[in-house]
């Protein structure tokens, strides 16, 4: 399998494959509701609506009808619509969740939910974001930007494993993992360096199967064969990391943002860790970044 570098061959790459069912909570929002609609007209899910059908009803004379692949199932309260969505991929009605227009904190105590939920005991909740960026040849995939405010390395190393198994998705047949923190040297004053050294040894012990895995990185070594060349730096990772994983939330969420906001990166994200691929989006996100974010669902539930 060729490893997939861009998100719109992401896209390509699902059609014309089994479609996967997609179930959204609350999807009477104009931009989820188009990213529904583009993934059922391109082949790539079957979509179960549950929303507001009289909403869904006006949105139509804007957005046109909505075509074959798309069920509704009429719930207008977003919260109980989130449940009966939760209850669809419980049930193996569905295979991806996404959510809509419900809040976020309703939407993730519905996935979170101990008797109707979707997180298998013992399992972490995590997040793992794609980024396509103008200045890399390949896919960046990230975490945890979103949901971990600071995993210890137990959490760290169930992180990891998420992101190996959306890499290797993408067909990166050894994913190269860069522990990122401020600095290439492990200092007790700087935790996150302890960590990451303590996580590297376990890789080289065979930890994660084929896979590279080094750290401490500072950022700059962990994407740049160039900076690791005149710094001297003999890392396994070489400045060619597939995989991005900060030491807390705020690293990861500024490295997310200024990438988005001020690089022009493109985005996929899910919630992993769950029965399920679990989307996860914000309300201003664009529809590009919902659809792609729907064919990454697809594609880590394949």
């Amino acid at each position: 399998m060729t490893a997939i570098t861009k998100l719109d061959d992401l896209l390509d790459g699902l059609r014309g494959a089994p479609p996967k069912r997609l179930a959204v909570a609350a999807g009477h929002d104009p931009h989820t509701l188009e990213a529904a609609m583009r993934a059922a007209s391109g082949g790539i899910a079957l979509v179960t609506l549950v929303a507001d059908a009289r909403r869904l009803a006006e949105m139509a004379k804007d957005l046109g009808p909505l075509p074959s692949g798309v069920t509704v199932v009429d719930e207008p309260d977003p919260l109980l619509a989130a449940r009966r969505a939760v209850a669809l991929v419980r049930g193996g009605q569905a295979d991806v969740l996404m959510k809509g227009l419900v809040a976020t904190s309703d939407y993730m105590k519905c996935i979170l939910d101990r008797e109707t939920g979707l997180l298998p005991p013992g399992r972490v909740l995590s997040h793992v974001t794609v980024l396509e960026m103008p200045a890399l040849p390949r896919l960046l995939f990230v975490a945890d930007v979103a949901i971990i405010p600071q995993p210890d390395v137990a959490t760290k190393l169930q992180i990891i494993e998420y992101c190996l198994h959306a890499a290797r998705s993408f067909g990166i047949a050894r994913p190269r993992v860069a522990l990122v923190t401020a600095t290439e040297k492990v200092s007790a004053k700087m935790p996150a360096t302890v960590e990451a050294d303590e996580i590297r040894k376990l890789a080289a012990d065979g930890r994660f199967g084929d896979a590279i895995v080094d750290g401490p990185l500072a950022l700059d070594v962990a994407l740049s064969p160039e900076a690791c060349r005149i710094k001297e730096l003999d890392s396994p990772v070489g400045g060619l990391a597939d995989i991005l994983v900060f030491p807390n939330i705020e690293a990861g969420n500024v490295f997310y943002k200024a990438v988005t906001h001020l690089a022009g990166a493109r985005v996929a994200a899910a919630v992993v860790g769950t029965t399920a691929p679990c989307v996860l989006t914000s309300r201003a996100d664009d529809e590009e970044s919902k659809l792609f974010s729907i064919a990454l669902g697809c594609r880590l539930a394949g």
